[in-house]
This record gives structure tokens, sequence and C-alpha cells, in this order.
């Protein structure tokens, strides 16, 4: 029997931001990043025991990142938040943002809290760029993600619970790990 395998092109996961509104949360496409790195970051615990030859290592957490660099773009929602964010020095909750991350050929997808921690800015003498890193300011949700509008917005489902690409801040708030059933947002309960 022959295995056939296929190589995942990097563009194919895909970031979503989540940008606040009047109406409530818009998740928009990530755009014009040159660097998106998650890291793992797990937090360990080792010790050795006196009757044992090696060490013994567990996880016992995670504190995920993602390292980012963007060249500044006009006209870019998501990339004017994070500048706005870092030149305001925004602090506690002002600085977290929601962003979701879909592959676009599988369909699932991940949702997390994230507090937006400014690195550098204006590094470079090609284009005005910024960097930092998205620490993680929440729990992990897993899900599954579709487009109507060819992944420029997302819409982000969890079983039973719908979260579409426009939150209603009142109904769904991340940081608080609520969701609703799809009667509940179509107020049918």
């Amino acid at each position: 029997m022959s295995v056939t395998f296929k190589l995942v092109p990097r563009c194919t996961i895909v970031g979503f931001y989540g940008l606040p509104t009047e109406n409530g949360i818009v998740f928009k496409r990530m755009r014009k990043f040159t660097q998106f790195a998650r890291s793992a970051n797990p937090v360990e615990y080792s010790r050795k025991y006196i009757d044992e030859a090696c060490s013994i290592t567990d996880i016992i957490a995670y504190s995920p990142s993602i390292a980012y660099g963007f060249d500044k773009h006009t006209g870019i929602d998501v990339l004017d938040d994070i500048i706005k964010i870092t030149n305001g020095e925004y602090v506690g909750e002002d600085a977290v943002r929601t962003i979701i991350l879909a592959d676009t050929e599988t369909g699932k997808a991940t949702m997390r809290d994230y507090t937006i921690v400014p690195a550098t800015d204006g590094d470079n003498t090609a284009a005005y760029t910024y960097s930092g890193t998205f620490k993680c300011h929440g729990d992990l949700i897993r899900g599954e993600a579709t487009s109507d509008d060819k992944w420029e917005t997302v819409n982000f489902f969890t079983g039973l619970a719908i979260f579409g690409s426009i939150f209603d801040m009142e109904l769904c708030k991340i940081s608080e790990l609520k969701s609703h059933t799809i009667d509940e947002l179509e107020g049918n309960t």
C-alpha cells in the first residue's frame, strides 16, 4: 500500500483578530504579518528521586505565546489596533484581544484570549515595522471554523455553541468563557 504525503503550506493556517466595535467583536483576517510563530512554553516540574537513576519531568501547565512582526500598512484595522495599543501604552484588559487560528483546509480551529505585549517598532530601514508577543490570557477553546467571504472573516463553532463573525458583547465575552446555544443567540429561549 502506497502512502501519499502532502506538504501543508503556511498560508492555510490563518489568524483572525477580534476587533472591538460598537456592535461587538468582529474577527478579521490578520494580514501583512511577517512573523507569526507559536511557542508552547510548557511549565515543567522536574525532580530526582533518590531510589531512581534518572530525573523525571512532568508538564504541569502551558503558557502559550505567539511572536509577531508586521510591516505597517495603512487601511488595515487589525494592524491599526495593535499600533494603537502599542503607542498608547495600554495596560490590563485594554491590551487583551481574542485570536482565532483556523486551518482553512480542514476547518479545525482554536480560540484564545491573548495579551498584546509590544517589543520593538521602527527597527527596519525599508519599511516601518512592529514586533512583539501575543501572550496567553485564558483557556484554549477548540472548535470548527467556516467563512462566508473567502476567509476574510470567520465563524467559530464549539459543539452546540456558535460564535459568529460579530460577537454580542453582552452574550459572548470570551474572557469569561461563556457560550450560548444557537437558539439562545437567535432569541428563541
